[in-house]
C-alpha cells in the first residue's frame, strides 16, 4: 500500500521564468531558492521547495507527494504494480497521472537535510521575509467523473476520505489536516486550485490588502467553509489559470475520524453567506473578465462557456 505524508509541492508551467519567479514571491511570500535545469524553485520556510515554476505553456504540470518514513519508492512501484497503474521512475521519485491525466509525482521521505528538527519559529538566519505562508496546505481539482477518481486516490494513492458534499465533492486527508486534496464535480477536468496557510486572521487580512495593491482580486471570499471549517479566500491568477486559496484555521481530525456526508447546500459551502458566482468553476476570457468588473454581483447573468473549456 502507499502510505503519503503530506503533499510536497505544485509544479506549475509558466510562460516566462523570470517573471512568475517575480511574480510569487513578491505577491505571495515565496523565497526563491535555485533554478536548476530551467526550472525555479520557491519555498515557504525552511522545507526544500513548495513550488516549482517551468517554461511551457502555463498551467498546472504535476503535484508532489511525499512518502511517509519506512514506504520506499519499490513498495509504491509493487502497488503500482498490483493496481495495474502505468508509472515511470525518473530522478528518485515516481511519475503517474490520475484518471483525468493530472501528473502526479510521488518523491521518498525527505529527512531535514541540516537535521535541525525544531519549528520554523525556533530558527533564524535564513532571510525569509516577514510577509510569507507558513505552508502548502492542499490541491483541488475540477473533475467529470468524480467516483472513478475517488476510488483512484483512496485505492491506488491510500488517502483517506474526509468529506463527502452530496455527489458532488470530495475532499481527502493524508495526515491530521481535514484534507491535502479535493474534486469538485464540474462535468470537466481542470486545476482549480493550490492553498497555503497563512496562520490566521490577522495574517489574511495583510495578504488580501497586500495583493490587492498588485491588482489581484478574491473570486470568492471571504469565507467560512462549513466543511473543513477554514477561513479563506480565493485569489484569482490569471497568469496560469487557476486560484490560489489563502487560508486558516483547517479542521484537525482524529485519528479514527468517519467520513461525513453534507448536504450540498450553501452552509455546507459557507457559513458566512454566498455561494462561489459561476465564475469560480470557470477560467476562460470572458468569466475573468465577469469577475474582474463584479458585473454578476451587479445581476448581469455570466454567458455559457465555450464549447472547448479550457483545461
Amino acid at each position: 500500500m502507499i502510505d503519503i505524508r503530506g503533499i510536497d509541492h505544485v509544479a506549475l508551467r509558466v510562460a516566462d521564468l523570470d517573471e512568475a519567479v517575480a511574480r510569487w514571491s513578491v505577491q505571495f511570500g515565496l523565497t526563491p531558492g535555485v533554478v536548476d535545469g530551467g526550472h525555479a524553485y520557491l519555498r515557504c520556510g525552511y522545507e526544500p521547495y513548495s513550488v516549482e515554476l517551468i517554461p511551457g505553456e502555463p498551467g498546472h504540470d504535476h503535484t508532489g507527494f511525499e512518502l511517509r518514513r519506512g514506504c520506499e519508492l519499490e513498495h509504491a512501484a509493487a502497488h503500482l504494480d498490483t493496481q495495474g497503474i502505468a508509472y515511470e521512475l525518473r530522478e528518485d521519485s515516481l511519475h503517474l497521472a490520475d484518471l483525468d491525466g493530472n501528473r502526479i509525482e510521488l518523491v521518498p521521505f525527505r529527512p531535514r537535510e541540516d537535521a535541525d528538527l525544531r519549528p520554523d519559529i525556533a530558527r533564524h538566519g535564513a532571510g525569509l521575509p516577514g510577509y510569507r505562508p507558513r505552508k502548502l496546505g492542499h490541491v483541488n481539482f475540477l473533475t467529470g467523473r468524480i467516483h472513478e477518481q475517488a476510488h483512484f486516490y483512496t485505492s491506488v494513492l491510500g488517502m483517506k476520505l474526509s468529506d463527502w458534499l452530496g455527489d458532488g465533492g470530495v475532499w481527502f486527508h493524508v495526515n491530521s489536516d481535514h484534507h491535502v486534496m479535493a474534486l469538485v464535480d464540474m462535468g470537466y477536468p481542470h486545476f482549480h486550485h493550490c492553498a497555503f496557510d497563512m496562520v490566521d486572521w490577522g495574517m489574511l487580512r495583510v495578504a488580501f490588502d497586500h495583493l490587492a495593491q498588485h491588482g489581484r482580486w478574491l473570486g470568492w471570499g471571504p469565507v467560512r467553509h462549513g466543511i473543513a471549517q477554514n477561513m479563506c479566500g480565493y485569489v484569482r491568477i490569471t497568469e496560469e489559470p487557476m486560484f490560489v486559496e489563502l487560508y486558516c484555521d483547517m479542521e484537525q481530525l482524529q485519528s479514527d475520524h468517519q467520513p461525513r456526508h453534507w448536504p450540498d447546500d450553501r452552509h455546507s459551502s459557507n457559513t458566512w453567506g454566498p455561494l462561489p458566482p459561476r465564475s469560480y468553476f470557470r477560467f476562460d476570457e470572458e468569466a475573468i473578465r465577469y469577475e474582474r468588473e463584479s458585473l454578476e454581483t451587479q445581476g448581469h447573468v455570466l454567458p455559457p462557456p465555450p464549447m472547448e473549456v479550457p483545461r
